[in-house]
């Protein structure tokens, strides 16, 4: 029933129930990947405060838990006091990233068979972060509750930008809302599959063989450019294993059918991935434990 985590061996349950993000960016080389600090529960604010002097990590920086998907506490964190306010509040170990500043975040599907020496990118999503455009006349408020996404979003943003909500943007002026890139936070998934080429290819095969153990998942980067992706001149800032989508399929419009089709291709080959290392002495976890992975899991939920 737990096939799936024999996909990437060196990732908790290849990737799919209660993955540790440190022990994964621990994984990968430092020249790309973002100054990353990982912080234990009840860590004290000036412990966190003297490892980011120490690595030259100033504000803002991002903060995350180290388990947790869809966005749940991760957050930009622009001073002192709101840093106070973050270690006060996460229930879990957390850790405390550099703010990348390159203008594409993107998600980039990759997966090789073990038995092969060469894989494929099958799947570029572009992230266009919440925004909204001022015309002059209407206030923050009104923005946010005449944009589509932005106004899911409310309860949230009307905390976030109380003191502004009255203000009223000039014409043409965009303002960002939410600075991570998550689609249950209001960001955009854009269809980038047009990037795919047989350099991009190459040059994720160059990168994942850097990552011992790892086989199929979801690249989360930063990038200054398509040149500089098609390069390998990336910044990951986390990689997904076993549980990653290929989400190129959130795209607005994209067809159902063919979402549906893409991902059971996906999971055909994470099966086909997983059963190769298997063959190769890689070992599944059993029902048992499986069962006690995913009570941890549960018991995360319950936090949120």
């Amino acid at each position: 029933m737990f096939f799936f985590s024999a996909s990437n061996p060196s990732i908790e349950n290849g990737g799919m129930l209660g993955e540790s993000k440190i022990k994964i960016l621990n994984l990968i080389p430092e020249q790309i990947k973002p100054t990353t600090l990982y912080f234990p529960t009840n860590v004290s604010l000036g412990e966190v405060m003297r490892e980011m002097s120490t690595c030259k990590l100033d504000f803002p920086v991002i903060a995350k838990p180290d388990i947790g998907e869809r966005g749940w506490l991760v957050k930009k964190i622009s001073s002192e006091k709101e840093l106070s306010e973050y270690v006060n509040k996460v229930p879990v170990g957390f850790l405390i990233q550099e703010f990348l500043k390159d203008p594409l975040e993107m998600g980039v599907f990759y997966y090789r068979y073990p038995n092969e020496d060469q894989g494929k990118v099958t799947s570029i999503v572009i992230k266009e972060m919440l925004t909204i455009e001022g015309d002059g006349k209407s206030t923050l408020n009104e923005l946010i509750l005449g944009n589509d996404r932005a106004k899911l979003q409310w309860e949230t943003l009307r905390l976030k930008y109380s003191n502004e909500l009255d203000c009223v943007l000039g014409p043409g002026v965009k303002k960002e809302l939410v600075s991570i890139g998550n689609h249950c936070l209001g960001t955009k998934f854009l269809n980038g599959n047009d990037l795919i080429n047989d350099q991009l290819h190459k040059t994720f095969d160059v990168i994942s063989k850097t990552i011992k153990g790892f086989y199929f998942g979801r690249f989360d980067i930063r990038v200054a450019s398509t040149k500089d992706l098609q390069e390998g001149k990336i910044k990951i800032m986390e990689l997904n294993g076993a549980g990653a989508e290929p989400a190129h399929i959130y795209h607005p419009g994209f067809s159902l059918f063919e979402g549906i089709k893409v991902l059971l291709h996906h999971w055909k080959v994470l099966y086909e991935i997983s059963v190769e290392n298997h063959r190769r002495g890689v070992s599944y976890l059993s029902f048992k434990q499986g069962r006690v992975e995913y009570a941890k899991v549960q018991a995360l939920n319950k936090l949120k």
